[in-house]
């Protein structure tokens, strides 16, 4: 098993084994390898994360838990929530915000269920009414820079669907300057210009039938 965190788009898999999707990045020049769990290797491997000669990153440890958890404690941790929706017309709904398509998402208030926090982001950031819940997707995790703090940011990402003819309103105060329904034989075009984490959830979507391209 493992869990992946996104340094800009450079991937750190943790993993409690190598399996066949870490396996290929052990051979990679450009990559880090750690498997011994303390302090100091948790440092490090956060270091070299930024570091722009390494591209990804594979930290093994027997117990996954206890790793996830000390790479964690390095960071402020944000959560989020967010949803792949899609048509009647089997289309599938991005936004085009800060240079990127993306999915809506947004960070979960106090005392806010993920799946609330999940249909209201997408409401307020497109526009949509009545959208209905369908399953969870994925979890996917990333980091970023906010001030002095640095953020690791676990968003939870849910399967929703609309119906009916829909005005789409960006919420340009959170930079949102377009949204488009995407016909399922574009979306590689799409995700050729979007963040990579977003191809984790439609590849998550796909796996579980909800989507094919």
């Amino acid at each position: 098993m493992h869990i992946k965190i996104f340094f800009d788009d450079k991937p750190l898999f943790l993993c409690d084994e190598i399996d066949e999707i870490v396996q290929p990045y052990l051979h990679h020049e450009d990559s880090v390898y750690i498997d011994e769990l303390n302090a100091h290797t948790v440092k490090t491997m956060i270091h070299e994360m930024q570091q722009a000669q390494v591209h990804a990153g594979v930290f093994c440890f027997r117990d996954l838990t206890k790793l996830k958890d000390d790479i964690q404690k390095k960071f402020t941790l944000v959560r989020a929530a967010g949803g792949l929706v899609i048509n009647e017309a089997h289309e599938i709904l991005m936004i085009f915000r800060r240079g990127k398509w993306d999915l809506p998402k947004g960070k979960l208030d106090n005392d806010e269920k993920l799946e609330d926090c999940a249909l209201r982001e997408v409401e307020e950031e497109t526009g949509l009414i009545n959208v209905q819940l369908q399953s969870p997707l994925t979890v996917t995790y990333h980091t970023y820079h906010e001030g002095s703090k640095y953020i690791l940011k676990e968003s939870h990402w849910f399967g929703m669907r609309v119906a009916g003819k829909q005005t789409l309103i960006p919420q340009t105060e959170e930079d949102i300057l377009e949204i488009r329904w995407v016909e399922r034989d574009s979306i590689r075009s799409f995700l050729s210009k979007s963040f990579p984490l977003i191809s984790d959830v439609m590849e998550a979507a796909r796996q579980q039938e909800i989507i094919a391209f």
